[in-house]
């Protein structure tokens, strides 16, 4: 699925870096800037709210959005992500991702 993304993303003109885990991705964002932190919430060894919230303590102005297989999955005061984060729910079409990047990075 990663792979898709990631492709569809850099057809669409975009530099795209993916990671295995959110292990992987915080250590990278901690090293150099991003613009757009685009994770699913279920992952290995971290999960993408934790990689969200640790991101956004990194640079506040990141822009995020979850992807998720949960269509009900709510950001509740336990669980909440970083303010203005997007969800988008699977199952979707790649040029629905690729629309909604746009739309987050032209906020």
């Amino acid at each position: 699925m990663r792979a898709f993304l990631e492709r569809a993303l850099a057809r669409a003109g975009y530099d795209v870096i993916g990671f295995a885990n959110g292990v992987e991705a915080l250590e990278r964002l901690e090293r150099e800037p991003f613009t757009l932190l685009l994770t699913d919430i279920v992952m290995p060894r971290m999960d993408g709210i934790e990689l969200a919230r640790r991101a956004s303590e990194i640079d506040p102005d990141l822009k995020i959005m979850f992807i998720t297989g949960f269509a009900a999955v709510v950001l509740n005061s336990e669980h909440q992500g970083p303010k203005d984060a997007r969800v988008l729910s699977k199952p979707f079409h790649l040029k629905d991702l690729v629309r909604e990047v746009e739309r987050l990075l032209e906020d």
